[in-house]
């Protein structure tokens, strides 16, 4: 029995039977990730969460042999909220298309440590990887291999200690609201690799994936989709 019951976050990560799913229909399933789930599998040999979707749909349809499942988009592992996975090979070229093409609408929070310089402003930096430190650097101007990475932000909300930013993520570059917000001086809470003071207990980052809209593949109307953040003081102080 999935759960969206968003208490039930506290589990530190997901399996088929505590799976947050927000919607699921023939061609796409869209899952609320936890903190600390591998979207793909990587060189830890953890179970993915595309592993663990499969996994879940093979029980509730009763499925002989392998699931077909299709890696859209990511999410790093201490972030958590939304990832889509497309459940046809009809539809996994028509996602793909939509995400590189920039035609959906990705909407982020983030809990800062510091105030913003303006209650709303476009960020527009330039980012080099480093592959080896898994950490992108932010540039004001072009620099050699570097990638152009956009995102607006405004400030939804002061906390006691906080600040609630809104993310509409333009482009999709490694690290990129981490980057684009520590290089302004507003590192994300609990994220050591860009400058935060101190780590969460979970081992997450305050970064959140709240919200994605986009023209379904198949039917071809607007659907959105929106997942409520972990079961935390902090986060629930947002809401």
């Amino acid at each position: 029995m999935n759960s969206n019951n968003p208490k039930d976050q506290k589990s530190s990560k997901s399996n088929p039977t505590n799976l947050q799913v927000l919607y699921e229909d023939n061609h796409l399933i869209v899952i609320n990730k936890r903190v600390g789930d591998i979207v793909q599998g990587d060189k830890t040999g953890d179970t993915p969460l595309s592993e663990v979707v499969k996994q879940y749909l093979k029980e509730k349809y009763n499925k002989p042999g392998n699931v077909y499942l299709g890696v859209v988009h990511r999410l790093d592992r201490p972030t958590s909220g939304i990832v889509l996975f497309a459940k046809t090979s009809k539809a996994l070229p028509r996602l793909n298309k939509l995400f590189s093409e920039g035609n959906t609408q990705k909407i982020y929070w983030a809990v800062v440590q510091n105030a913003p310089r303006d209650q709303q402003e476009t960020l527009t930096h330039w980012l080099v990887r480093n592959p080896k430190q898994n950490k992108s650097y932010a540039h004001d101007k072009e620099v050699p291999n570097s990638k152009k990475a956009v995102l607006e932000y405004r400030l939804l909300k002061k906390l006691d200690n906080y600040y609630l930013l809104e993310i509409d993520l333009k482009t999709g570059r490694h690290h990129q609201i981490r980057a684009q917000l520590a290089a302004i001086g507003c590192c994300i809470k609990g994220d050591l690799k860009y400058g935060a003071d101190r780590s969460n207990k979970n081992g997450g980052i305050h970064l959140h994936a709240r919200s994605l809209e986009l023209k379904h593949p198949v039917q071809k109307e607007i659907i959105s989709f929106e997942a409520p953040p972990p079961d935390d003081p902090v986060w629930n102080s947002c809401l």
